[in-house]
């Protein structure tokens, strides 16, 4: 888990700029924010554990300005990233009743009383996870709402056309986040509409890629062990130590230039990689054993 250098200026700015507007002291304000990114980083531990849970990989959490980022690869199947990507909106809503509860039982021990600024600052913690979770879930790729939308057409598409159309989709919302920073002069919002802008913009070159990769004729005797797509035929693959292109099928994973031999091969439709007794093996089905 790591914080981005940025996150602790803004931190700074934020905090001092509502010094006064909802507390008695500073330290209210302090533990609000905190409390905010508390939300986000449980959030984006859902989608972690959740890809983890269907066998992907998941490693590394980043926390900055704009909320926080989970790195999820889950298995390249529309199921696995339903599910990697809906955990986290759902850690949202579990958490609605625990801070009820916290604010009842806090009143119920009569902590108001002594301490208003509690009573404001569950409020507000409230508030904030609620409203995080309205925006996460919002169709716009590539927030939570558009990576579902993608996940759910992937059922129907397949994954290249599903992520082209969720991409396409994202740039409607980038016109609705710049019309909302000029509206209320918000640099945030207007950070957002650059952030998904670039996010869709890349989404429709893997799209495009993928659709490319989808195209090509396949090699058979093959199949990638995760994605169960064969391998397509041709130079392809790079070597890592003479930058000699080269089909590592046909070679037998061993770059015919310089003689370097690969114990792992990439997989162009999914992008996992797995040694080449494995593209092998996936290939034989219950009749060929």
């Amino acid at each position: 888990m790591f914080l981005h250098w940025s996150w602790f200026v803004v931190a700074v700015y934020v905090i001092q700029q509502r010094n006064g507007q909802r507390y008695s002291s500073l330290k209210w304000n302090i533990l609000e924010y905190l409390g905010l990114f508390v939300i986000v980083l449980l959030h984006e531990f859902g989608h972690a554990l959740a890809c983890r849970q269907v066998g992907g990989r998941a490693n590394r959490i980043v926390l900055w300005p704009l909320g926080g980022v989970a790195y999820v690869d889950p298995p390249p199947r529309p199921g696995a990233t339903l599910w990697s990507i809906a955990a986290g909106p759902l850690v949202n809503v579990a958490l609605v009743p625990v801070i009820l509860g916290l604010r009842y039982l806090c009143g119920h021990l009569g902590w108001y009383q002594g301490t208003p600024d509690l009573s404001v600052l569950l409020k507000w913690i409230l508030f904030i996870n609620v409203a995080l979770f309205a925006f996460n879930i919002l169709p716009i790729y590539p927030l939570d709402g558009g990576q579902i939308l993608r996940a759910l057409l992937w059922f129907v598409f397949g994954r290249a056309r599903s992520l082209m159309i969720a991409a396409s989709l994202g740039f409607v919302g980038v016109i609705g986040f710049v019309g909302v920073a000029v509206w209320r002069q918000s640099v945030w919002f207007g950070a957002v509409a650059a952030f998904t802008l670039l996010n869709c913009w890349s989404g429709l070159k893997q799209a495009r890629a993928l659709l490319t990769v989808a195209r090509l004729p396949r090699r058979e005797g093959f199949a990638c062990p995760g994605c169960k797509s064969k391998p397509p035929l041709g130079d392809y693959w790079k070597c890592s130590n003479c930058h000699h292109a080269f089909d590592t099928f046909q070679t037998g994973a061993v770059c015919p230039a310089c003689g370097t031999r690969f114990n792992l091969t990439r997989c162009l439709d999914c992008g996992w990689v797995y040694p080449m007794e494995q593209w092998a093996a996936a290939n034989l089905t219950p009749r060929n054993l």
